[in-house]
């Protein structure tokens, strides 16, 4: 029997069963008064995509959403990459392609140039779900407290078929200082909580830039709130940066994270041992929980859009 059929989804990113069409949700929500809505700016940080670009980009900009900033910063691409950008330069607020030093610097020079209330990156090769920007806004409306919003996960091979779900229990901090399971493409947070923690993101991390970030988030007690609906597209190829960059970079980074939570946490040894434990069960109580979530999924007694 394979052991790993018996884990949830979120902890896998492989196919999980043969590729079909992603499903649209028919609950999109209602558009009230437009003039209401916050500034949303994501960044799309691109490096040799161009045969997805086109795709995450127009994922954005169809959303209709009417206060969206969209700015793309390219590592100067030998592909068709800036002949695509070029193609939709008029929904963008603010485009380049040069050199850079790597993904985390591509992202903090296009926030440099944001103005929006409510900040995210869309890697190139990934996608937002119909809907995503509306929900993520009406969530950041309805309550003053939330800092950062996050979604369900929607797994997409190549071709851009659905292959996979992550669906998530819900919000526990202590297990994101042993694991990040909050899907990268589908979190946005408030532009006061990105100044509070420096502004940037630390551009010594290739792979696990994201999750640095949120251990940040959580040392100045932000406050993460899932969203019950699929926000994101992320897209498995052989090129894919994380699947390609884990086992030289990724494991490593995962690793400096994981001590730095443990000495956020204290400086004394025994405490620090004390703390890992806690996180290794968090991880095991996770794992459970993500389990039984997804099966109440199935059984049509949750609902997830």
């Amino acid at each position: 029997m394979n052991l790993s059929l018996l884990l949830p989804g979120c902890t896998r990113l492989e196919g999980h069963y043969q590729p079909k069409a992603v499903a649209t949700s028919a609950n999109l929500p209602a558009i009230a008064d437009t003039d209401s809505y916050p500034c949303i700016t994501i960044v799309v940080p691109s490096y040799n995509h161009g045969r997805f670009i086109d795709k995450t980009l127009e994922s954005i900009i169809s959303q209709g959403y009417p206060e969206l900033e969209l700015i793309v910063v390219d590592g100067g691409s030998a592909d068709q990459t800036v002949e695509v950008i070029r193609r939709y330069a008029s929904h963008i607020r603010w485009w380049v392609s040069e050199p850079d030093n790597g993904q985390a610097h591509a992202i903090n020079k296009g926030m440099a140039q944001a103005a929006g209330e409510i900040l995210a990156w869309l890697n190139s090769d990934d996608c937002l779900m119909p809907g995503a920007l509306f929900r993520v806004a009406d969530q950041f409306m309805a309550s003053d407290d939330i800092d950062v919003v996050y979604g369900h996960r929607v797994l997409i091979n190549e071709s851009g078929e659905d292959v996979g779900k992550w669906v998530l229990p819900g919000h526990r901090k202590l297990i994101l200082t042993y694991a990040d399971f909050i899907p990268q493409e589908t979190m946005f947070w408030r532009r006061s909580l990105w100044q509070r923690i420096g502004g940037q993101l630390d551009e010594s991390f290739r792979f696990a830039m994201d999750w640095e970030l949120i251990r940040r988030f959580i040392n100045v007690n932000a406050e993460f709130k899932l969203i019950p609906a699929f926000l994101g597209q992320f897209r498995m190829h052989d090129a894919q940066k994380t699947q390609a960059d884990i086992e030289t970079d990724g494991f490593k980074e995962m690793e400096i994270i994981r001590q730095r939570c443990r000495q956020d946490f204290s400086r004394h040894p025994a405490l620090q041992n004390l703390y890992y434990r806690m996180q290794r069960t968090s991880f095991y109580i996770f794992v459970i929980r993500a389990r039984l979530t997804e099966l109440l999924w199935h059984a049509n007694i949750i609902a997830i859009d």
